[in-house]
């Protein structure tokens, strides 16, 4: 390990490594829970709501176990994480054909999805199902949208989650130095799951959407974690879509990845590139986000 490496944001050298080995020493009782819960206390770890960031901390935890640097407690059961990312149950939902005008599915209801609630089942076993992707777990801040139509058919889910930790062309873009993209980079989030319900035949239905989220999805972020957004990314397989829709809603293609994956480290094994759209929410994103 060089004398300071950069893990989920956080700067970590020999004293940082030290702290974490000097508590799994005095403290062999504590699972991984306790430990990452404990370390984000000492280190003052939290997001702008001022909520523990414990699971970017266990996170981390676990990349240096991958390195070799330090040996965590066993798992005593199956972690959150693990049991978000079992294959969700199937909900039953109306999928006959919907093939109208937009008009006729609107006013849109846009439902930001609660944990644990009826709709977050439905907005996971839709995913599941019907998205080429399927569905996956966030960790960190994130939000997840179920929108249905006027007469509550679901049409459309969308998720919302970290921004990767590096790419060029969105770095290139923004202007910002590495250290000001640590600072600032939970003001980016990631559209990282875009669904329309295949039955849902409606020109414009998903341009529409878009922009009705990205008009709403500062303050929702806002509300939930204390801090506002100030640029959305995505990223789109050029093999499968051509990007249409979010041009239609203001999105900007500013080039396309180095097909590495969202957060992998250089080298490892090539993916093919997509292209990158970025939606400024704020006129005033550059200073903002490179301050």
């Amino acid at each position: 390990m060089q004398d300071i490496s950069i893990i989920q944001g956080r700067q970590i050298g020999a004293l940082e490594l030290r702290t974490i080995r000097d508590l799994l020493t005095s403290h062999p009782s504590w699972n991984r829970t306790r430990l990452s819960r404990e370390l984000c206390e000492l280190w003052g770890w939290r997001n702008e709501a001022g909520r523990l960031k414990d699971m970017a901390c266990r996170t981390l935890l676990l990349k240096l176990e991958a390195r070799g640097l330090l040996q965590l407690p066993p798992r005593q059961a199956m972690t959150d994480n693990g049991r978000r990312n079992l294959q969700p149950s199937a909900v039953p939902t109306d999928e006959s054909a919907l093939d109208t005008a937009l008009a006729a599915l609107t006013p849109l209801h846009f439902q930001a999805v609660t944990p644990g609630t009826h709709d977050a089942s439905l907005f996971a076993s839709l995913l599941a199902n019907h998205h080429y992707l399927g569905h996956r777990n966030c960790v960190g801040e994130n939000l997840r949208y179920l929108v249905r139509e006027g007469g509550g058919r679901p049409v459309a889910c969308l998720l919302f989650g970290s921004a990767a930790w590096q790419c060029r062309v969105r770095d290139s873009f923004v202007g910002w130095t590495p250290l000001q993209r640590r600072r600032h980079l939970a003001w980016v989030t990631n559209n990282t799951r875009f669904l329309i319900l295949p039955w849902v035949r409606a020109p414009h239905l998903a341009s529409h959407v878009l922009g009705v989220v990205t008009r709403r999805v500062s303050r929702d972020w806002l509300n939930r974690y204390g801090h506002p957004i100030h640029l959305l990314e995505t990223f789109v397989e050029r093999e499968r879509f051509a990007g249409t829709c979010y041009r239609a809603a203001g999105w900007i293609a500013v080039g396309d990845t180095a097909g590495r994956g969202r957060n992998a480290p250089r080298g490892a094994l090539p993916i093919p590139p997509k292209e990158v759209y970025l939606k400024v929410l704020d006129a005033d994103f550059r200073r903002l986000l490179c301050s």
